[in-house]
């Protein structure tokens, strides 16, 4: 399993947000660059890099920055944030960056998604955040709204909303999945592996997101079979040492 700090981009500094509110915002670094320099020497195998400006814009606002931050390390950048066609997930990828993360898109425009996917196996992941069980859009300043009676989707255990958009997904080509408890998200609450399982269950591979807070959150998402784990606040704060998390996740201690 993949652990991955989080790097959020807002006003050209590195920022947490705490479930997603740009009003309840810490700074914990003035050089993204640097931040994403100090979590590669200590063995992060990929970064997880979110232009929140963007994703409120609906187009990049920080891909320069981006691009230098994916050139000064040695590891993979995954980037998202005001991707919503496929050119500019193109742009991005042709400028280095490791793999592109659909968000709003993968639920509006999967047509987009499929087209990069098509042409850059392997380097299109798609990102659903939940707030109150349905796909948060736009920077998660609105949800999917309903239009399928309740208890349509009850054989999953998931929203209908939620059920469609893993549909479109497959059928773009898209494997792997950023599950974002957005609740729990910058609140150190602990992670929650039972969110996620239904998402395994339907054949993705998982990367959890919100929440997280100590190395027993590491491993317990393990041990239900996640693909990788995104990890902010708590490297930040020190409730999760880097080092000590990627041993657990690779069944060490």
């Amino acid at each position: 399993m993949l652990v991955i700090p989080a790097i959020d981009l807002r006003g050209g500094r590195c920022v947490r947000l705490y479930q997603g509110r740009y009003e309840q915002e810490t700074v914990y670094g003035e050089d993204p660059v640097a931040v994403a320099r100090s979590f590669a020497a200590a063995g992060a195998p990929r970064l997880h890099v979110v232009d929140l400006d963007g994703a409120r814009a609906g187009r990049p606002v920080h891909a320069e920055l981006i691009q230098r931050l994916a050139a000064s390390v040695p590891v993979p950048v995954q980037v998202g944030g005001g991707i919503r066609d496929a050119a500019t997930a193109r742009a991005y990828l042709e400028a280095g960056v490791g793999a592109v993360i659909f968000g709003t898109a993968a639920i509006r425009r999967p047509e987009e998604v499929a087209s990069v996917a098509s042409t850059h196996p392997g380097r299109v992941l798609a990102s659903l955040d939940l707030r109150d069980g349905r796909p948060a859009l736009e920077g998660w300043t609105a949800t999917v709204p309903g239009e399928v009676p309740a208890g349509a989707g009850a054989d999953t255990g998931l929203d209908p909303a939620v059920t469609r958009v893993l549909r479109r997904l497959q059928e773009a080509g898209v494997t792997d999945l950023i599950v974002t408890d957005t609740e729990r998200d910058g609140t150190l609450a602990g992670a929650d592996p039972a969110r996620f399982l239904p998402f395994l269950a339907a054949g993705f591979r998982v990367i959890a997101a919100g929440g997280i807070r100590d190395v027993e959150d590491i491993r317990r998402l393990r041990a239900a079979g996640l693909a990788g784990v995104i990890a902010g606040r708590a490297l930040y704060e020190g409730t999760l040492e880097l080092r000590e998390a990627l041993a657990a996740a690779r069944g060490e201690g």
